[in-house]
């Protein structure tokens, strides 16, 4: 018999999300479990949005079946209210199901839902949007710009449009003032704005991060010689990128304004264009999450 808390799930799938093996096998599971689960399939954000304030009150667990964008435009939904993300991931770098332990399986994925266990979680606004992950300006938005325009997914793409980026990085002047502190001004390759550690694929910008601190975690990557490049990504998945002398860390729980003329930035991956002073700043315990028998948070 059906557990009561798997019937009170909505899985909210994106047919264009992910890498295509496993987004193949995941949808095909998902349409023969299709009597004990009911699943929506999303052709959009907008669309995703507008299913589950319909279904609203009929669910109490809304699980995201795609990327990182997909997980973002579903939890939009649910700030602030007991409602619980669930993840399924289909995506390729997959770095807020890494952080929080869900995994490509189903019946894993199940199995945590019937146990209802949750927890809350921060969120990082800038501007208007909403980040769930890690945001920035600089080599991590060059890529997501440039990975937008790719038909095809995966981390090998990855690597080559984030060496092509890197090839012709220049750094570019940052003005950070949080508040109650003066401003000051660096000259950067990359800044990353953090609630968790990684951007994805297991690479671990913020090794300190945690989703529920209440801290944003800021890593800035100072220009070094490209030629030390190799040791920077080693450090990226050692997770001892903190440890660099070309690399900046620092914590708060207080708001603060970034100035910059690159307008180009992203948030969870996503490419966004923003121009002027972006405010950051930190919502507390605005996300319930699912937790899963591999979360350590």
């Amino acid at each position: 018999m059906d557990s009561p808390q798997i019937k009170r799930s909505l899985f909210i799938l994106n047919p264009h999300a992910g890498v295509l093996p496993v987004k193949l096998i995941l949808s095909k599971e998902l349409l023969r479990r299709k009597n004990e689960l009911t699943c929506f399939r999303s052709l959009s954000i907008d669309e995703s949005g507008i299913l589950i304030r319909q279904a609203f009150n009929k669910y109490d667990f809304f699980v995201a079946a795609g990327g990182d964008g997909t997980v973002r435009s579903v939890a939009k939904q649910l700030i602030g209210t007991d409602k619980i993300l669930g993840v399924l991931p289909m995506g390729s770098g997959n770095g807020f199901a890494r952080e929080f332990g869900f995994r490509p399986i189903i019946r894993s994925l199940l199995s945590d839902i019937t146990k209802a266990g949750c927890l809350t979680v921060d969120v990082i606004e800038l501007n208007d949007h909403m980040c769930l992950n890690v945001a920035g300006v600089g080599l991590d938005s060059f890529v997501a710009h440039s990975f937008e325009k790719s038909r095809t997914r995966g981390f090998w793409l990855y690597a080559l449009m984030t060496l092509k980026n890197f090839a012709k990085m220049k750094p570019f002047l940052v003005e950070i003032q949080i508040e109650n502190q003066e401003p000051f001004s660096e000259e950067v390759f990359d800044l990353t704005i953090a609630n968790t550690r990684q951007f994805g694929y297991n690479a671990f910008i913020a090794p300190e991060a945690k989703p529920n601190d209440g801290i944003i975690d800021i890593v800035i990557l100072k220009p070094f010689p490209k030629i030390l490049a190799p040791l920077i990504i080693y450090r990226l998945f050692r997770r001892t990128i903190k440890d660099s002398r070309y690399v900046k860390y620092l914590k708060t729980g207080e708001s603060f304004i970034i100035r910059t003329k690159e307008k180009r930035y992203h948030i969870d991956g996503d490419p966004f264009e923003m121009e002027g002073e972006i405010n950051v700043r930190i919502r507390r315990n605005a996300l319930t999450v699912l937790k899963t028998k591999r979360n350590k948070f």
